[in-house]
């Protein structure tokens, strides 16, 4: 389910399935003045994740945190760090990791605002867009956990400049790949077309675009022991093709549907 804040009243609504399990949180109102926006993905299972997009309140997180679903906990801060808003996004992060809430960071989109330290500094799970990567960006990252998210729907969608991400893996480092799926830069959640993107754009090898979307982006959302690759002890989360030539066919057909079976939690679709 979706909770969304109005930021004409302050108050949530929910939006999409599973309401239920998020009925607590309606007509909440937050003592806070200093957003814009506010958006949290929730499930009890999976943790709530918190998404802004302006400057936040640690009241607003403290509020958010003793209002939500029972049984519920906070997950992930997901912040925009855009250029002269690094303060804003240190302070948020302060505020999400004082409630137990790993960072993760859209940043250097439109330009090097620092939001790669940022992440870096904090611990964050991931950094995504970072268009703007250079090699002082990439030194950081090599000393980090924190994992590089490409996105190419949006640099595609928005005509903006590709991430570095061939120059990142000969420096060592791994890559993710996200869809960034949203009605405002990137409406389209196919990570195939993703993984294609990723090859002819970004001059990934088909291999390296499997593992960035599969094993790397778990780790990128927090979820790599349970998810990312078909292991013993992990989801039986699974896709099984049609019959193709090999791997690299995967991103060649890039308009080719080739799923014959889906098993997600395993059980056949």
């Amino acid at each position: 389910a979706k909770i969304l804040l109005d930021p004409a009243n302050g108050k949530f609504a929910t939006q999409g399935a599973n309401r239920d399990s998020l009925s607590k949180t309606q007509n909440i109102v937050l003592d806070a003045s200093d957003f814009v926006t506010l958006s949290v993905i929730s499930s009890k299972e999976e943790g709530i994740k918190v998404f802004v997009n302006d400057v936040y309140s640690e009241e607003m997180t403290r509020d958010l945190r003793h209002n939500v679903a029972d049984g519920a906990r906070l997950k992930e801060c997901c912040i925009c760090s855009q250029e002269g808003s690094k303060k804003q996004t240190e302070r948020i992060l302060m505020a999400g990791i004082k409630y137990g809430m790993r960072p993760k960071i859209h940043a250097n989109e439109m330009a090097k605002s620092g939001g790669i330290q940022v992440g870096v500094k904090y611990n964050a799970l991931s950094v995504d867009h970072i268009e703007y990567t250079g090699d002082e960006e990439i030194a950081v990252l090599k000393d980090s956990e924190t994992m590089p998210t490409i996105l190419p729907g949006a640099a595609f969608f928005l005509n903006m400049p590709y991430a570095p991400a061939r120059k990142m893996i000969e420096a060592g480092l791994p890559v993710a790949i996200a869809s960034d799926y949203n009605p405002g830069s990137s409406p389209a959640g196919n990570m195939k077309f993703m993984m294609s993107l990723a090859c002819v754009n970004y001059k990934l090898l088909p291999e390296e675009a499997v593992i960035a979307t599969t094993l790397n982006s778990a780790y990128a959302m927090g979820v790599s022991d349970i998810a990312g690759s078909i292991t013993v002890g992990k989801k039986a989360n699974v896709f099984i093709t049609k019959e193709i030539p090999s791997i690299e066919f995967m991103p060649y057909a890039y308009c080719t549907d080739l799923i014959d079976t889906v098993i997600l939690n395993g059980q056949i679709l």
